[in-house]
């Protein structure tokens, strides 16, 4: 697809990911790819989305799948994918080992100048993905720019395992982000406060006016100098993979019309109907409402 004169609620960026998901149960293959997760995310919430990717000419039924869903496509198709392997050795959704085998390449300038939004998430899941010189360029557009650290202290070991390694970039890269977010394990990293709010609080003096934390129960938000919190209620916990992203993306929808309190809400409560299924998120609005009157004490705005 071309650029045209649409402007978007939610443009998301990153490579497609194929991944092979490993558990005590079984092995399966699953599309995946933070730009996937958080593009879906977000136009299930109503919004009108974009998403910009990179991916082999061979996986190109996903773009199918993101434009059935109504999701408009700027993909640059190229001779691989991104391949990921997710091993859970355990029942512990939490203690996981990644490993790459091929990358997709990286995002360019160019791809994004032509696509206007009024908020960009940036998702990419290994360093280089996403480079500085891009977000650059967003930051041109006068948007709200949300982006996932996963892809940015990750990086590829010769073995291809992914470590996260010290960022160069940090001071960077944060100077031109809105809002940031990371897992606990990603802040512990960064900051080396193993308490979430400390990490929160650190995390946001850094740049990032909103800090958006995942961890294996809920979700942490820090914004306007104050903290919420609230809980992940899955009745199943089945598609782990995305649970960030599916969270940022629908964490950045909602900020574009509710206030950090119940954006998170929300963010939370899709998430949660993530997690039932891999894959991202499929489920209708109502199903949304749903959970959030029967487990969320908050206004219900659509």
């Amino acid at each position: 697809m071309t650029g045209h004169s649409t402007i978007y609620d939610v443009a998301t960026l990153g490579n497609y990911t194929k991944d092979t998901i490993v558990t005590p149960a079984g092995t399966r293959h699953v599309d995946g790819g933070g730009v996937c997760y958080s593009a879906h995310a977000a136009a299930g919430l109503g919004m009108k989305v974009a998403a910009i990717t990179r991916l082999s000419s061979e996986d190109s039924h996903v773009l199918d799948d993101l434009e059935a869903a109504g999701i408009d496509v700027y993909a640059c198709e190229g001779p691989e994918s991104t391949l990921m392997r997710l091993e859970y050795p355990t029942e512990d959704v939490d203690k996981r080992t990644l490993t790459v085998t091929a990358i997709a390449g990286s995002i360019t300038p160019v791809q994004v100048h032509a696509v206007e939004a009024r908020a960009f998430v940036v998702s990419p899941s290994i360093r280089g993905e996403v480079p500085l010189d891009v977000l650059r360029e967003l930051k041109k557009k006068n948007a709200t720019i949300g982006l996932d650290v996963q892809g940015f202290i990750r990086i590829a070991a010769p073995d291809g395992s992914l470590e996260h390694r010290e960022w160069p970039e940090e001071r960077a890269v944060l100077s031109l982000v809105d809002i940031l977010k990371a897992d606990a394990v990603e802040a512990r990293f960064l900051t080396g406060e193993s308490d979430i709010e400390a990490a929160a609080r650190a995390l946001a003096a850094r740049g990032p006016s909103e800090i958006v934390l995942t961890h294996r129960d809920g979700l942490l938000v820090f914004a306007d100098g104050e903290v919420h919190e609230t809980e992940f209620h899955p009745e199943t916990l089945i598609g782990r993979s995305g649970r960030g992203d599916t969270c940022l993306g629908s964490y950045v929808a909602q900020r574009l019309k509710l206030p950090p309190a119940e954006a998170m809400i929300w963010a939370a409560a899709v998430t949660s109907l993530k997690m039932e299924a891999e894959g991202p998120f499929r489920r209708q609005i109502g199903d949304v409402i749903h959970l959030l009157q029967e487990k969320y004490a908050v206004p219900v705005t659509v």
